[in-house]
């Protein structure tokens, strides 16, 4: 029976179905023509452009750019932390990363303001403390590292302001080719005319007077707080003035600085007086070398010695095989006057796996000055991935 009923049905369908189709067909190919359908298509998809720009133009400013950055580090220290109790001091292995994120937008094409995070697990003193892994925090924790802004004044001046964690002397040129990843040589000697010590607001500026001489000027203060003020007596100030002239062959700088400490007391603040000469030299199938040395006059009334020194020379071997190679001696920071003379030697090798990866094998020995403690030396790697 029910094999009947569709027997019949299926004709009575079909016949509704022709006369519709046929109108159909009808209403397309009379109602409508090829340029009116492309009219449609445009408009709509004009009208997605639309909405999918103002969703771009909420989110993200296409003047502005990221570029991240991880360091994995692992190694060990023979000899640090030793003392006459532990004469062995800290020898395992240990495994630090550190992370960053770099934000650059520009607002006129020639302006850049620039905010750097940073996270990680590292610390300056630990055992891998020489391949500078170490941010502003140490709690696995993403922190503002450093707030900037750079901009153009005329052809020949450039000018900063820096509100977190940008040293005064960001405008200087340092005259110095080696790119080692130690934290202890890795300023060429320029120790003190860095404004190391200060991390609060900056600014500076550069002139230059051709494409290979120029000069900047850069300060530094720590009044973030509401007890410290910029260029008050309350808060410590650091001045400076640079010149280099640099070319591809070889380069000079001289730096000087004056940065305010504070006195023993805390009721003073006295000034530390730095003068500081770079060089390199560059000769083609040779490798370069580097050196540096600055002299440092201590302020104070209270102080018994008066002056330090710190000097640094470097080779740099930029081909040697598929990487690059260098070598290093020079002292652990400034050397007090009297002082027994602390030094540091290093070599590394960096070799690019690809674009965006790189490993930085690192051996080097430090002394120490007292006679019962035993000199660090430590082996570690660094591999950076940059994206």
């Amino acid at each position: 029976m029910k094999l009947f009923k569709s027997l019949l049905i299926a004709p009575a369908t079909l016949g509704l179905l022709a006369p519709m189709a046929a109108t159909a067909s009808e209403v397309t190919i009379s109602d409508f023509t090829t340029e009116e359908q492309l009219a449609i298509t445009n408009s709509r998809v004009d009208g997605l452009e639309a909405r999918l720009n103002n969703i771009e133009a909420g989110s993200f400013s296409e003047t502005t750019s990221a570029s991240f950055s991880v360091d994995f580090g692992v190694g060990a220290v023979d000899g640090m932390g030793t003392t006459t109790t532990d004469p062995n001091g800290t020898e395992a292995v240990a495994a630090v990363y550190g992370f960053q994120i770099d934000l650059t937008t520009s607002f006129t094409g020639e302006d850049s303001l620039d905010i750097s995070l940073d996270s990680g697990n590292a610390t300056s003193t630990g055992p891998l403390g020489e391949l500078d892994l170490n941010g502003p925090s140490t709690a696995d924790a993403l922190v503002v590292d450093g707030v900037s802004y750079s901009f153009p004044i005329g052809d020949k001046i450039s000018a900063f302001v820096g509100a977190q964690g940008t040293d005064g002397s960001s405008a200087f040129t340092v005259a110095c080719t080696y790119g080692g990843p130690s934290n202890t040589l890795d300023d060429c000697g320029n120790v003190q005319s860095g404004f190391n010590a200060m991390s609060g607001s900056s600014l500076g500026a550069s002139y230059a007077f051709t494409d290979e001489f120029s000069m900047a000027v850069g300060y530094a203060g720590n009044g973030v707080t509401a007890t410290k003020g910029l260029m008050t007596s309350e808060g410590l100030d650091a001045v400076g003035i640079n010149a280099s002239y640099m070319t591809d062959t070889y380069g000079l700088s001289a730096t000087y600085s004056s940065v305010e400490t504070a006195h023993a007391k805390g009721l003073d603040t006295y000034s530390d007086s730095s003068f500081a000469i770079n060089g390199y030299f560059s000769p083609e199938g040779f490798p370069s070398i580097s050196v540096g040395y600055e002299f440092t006059d201590i302020g104070g009334a209270a102080v018994t010695v008066d002056e330090k020194t710190s000097f640094f020379v470097g080779l740099q071997f930029d081909e040697v095989g598929p990487g690059s190679a260098g070598l290093a001696v020079g002292t652990q920071g400034s050397i007090t006057e009297g002082s027994d003379e602390a030094l540091m030697y290093e070599a590394y090798y960096s070799y690019p796996v690809n674009d965006g990866m790189t490993i930085t094998p690192l051996l080097y020995a430090k002394e120490k000055t007292s006679s019962t403690d035993e000199d660090e030396t430590g082996v570690m790697v660094k591999t950076s991935f940059s994206f």
